[in-house]
């Protein structure tokens, strides 16, 4: 299991368009990844409708954790540069 925690950093939060972006990018690694307010309940980062719920804006720190499959490293690893990529935006 890897886990850590990024801070939203893109203008907009996990918006409808960040949260795809996110939600395509999970899609594509056989490992689970889950994300999490640091204080709340994990939830499926390769579900949609979970991310949006979120509500994550500019500054929420999250916490990310992938497990189960030989691509967990390469999943968490994807996941964080997309957020240190402000989620492709440019702002």
């Amino acid at each position: 299991m890897i886990e850590g925690t990024v801070t939203i950093i893109n203008k907009l939060g996990l918006h409808a368009r960040a949260a795809s972006r996110l939600v395509s990018v999970t899609k594509g690694f056989a490992a689970e990844i889950e994300l999490a307010p640091i204080d709340g309940d994990w939830i499926d980062a390769k579900s949609i409708m979970s991310v949006m719920m979120l509500a994550a804006a500019q500054g929420t720190a999250l916490k990310i954790r992938s497990f189960g499959a030989d691509d967990e490293q390469a999943a968490f690893d994807a996941l964080t540069a997309l957020i240190d990529d402000k989620m492709g935006e440019s702002e």
